[in-house]
């Protein structure tokens, strides 16, 4: 074996290792660059039945409002969350979500629950989540069914 093959011998570890490790680096920054990504309700939303399902491929995030609470939880941990209540004159009044028991739920008291409280009301929403650099963002309504 010529020295030279000795040296490639040595080399190719540290260099793969190397590799994997700006590999990592650079798919880490990709993720955390800003975008925006637009959520999309799943069929009809009715937040008091629990059943209103944001999606944007893999990513979901479920709204639901008991007693009072908005809760959202997600498929992936957020960063931060926010609910926007509109009104019938386009006047959003932020809520932003605190961390229930971990990042995938969020929770925090609102007046929702009473703006629907009655079968057939509707309430136009939005929201906006971020992981790392993204923001999901999503304007929907919600209608009581039962």
């Amino acid at each position: 074996m010529n020295k030279h093959l000795k040296i490639a011998f040595l080399v190719a570890p540290i260099l793969a290792i190397a590799g994997f490790g700006l590999a990592d680096l650079y798919s880490e920054n990709k993720a955390a660059q800003e975008k925006v990504i637009q959520l999309v309700a799943e069929g009809n939303c009715d937040v008091t039945q629990n059943d209103c399902v944001l999606t944007s491929g893999e990513f979901k995030i479920n709204v639901s409002d008991k007693a009072g609470v908005t809760q959202i939880n997600s498929t992936f941990p957020l960063d931060t969350a926010t609910l926007f209540l509109v009104d019938e004159n386009d006047k959003m009044t932020p809520y932003p979500l605190g961390m229930k028991e971990n990042p995938y739920y969020w929770r925090r008291n609102t007046p929702l629950g009473e703006l629907v409280a009655n079968q057939g009301d509707r309430y136009k929403l939005r929201i906006v989540a971020t992981i790392k650099g993204g923001q999901y963002i999503s304007e929907f309504y919600t209608k009581t069914v039962h």
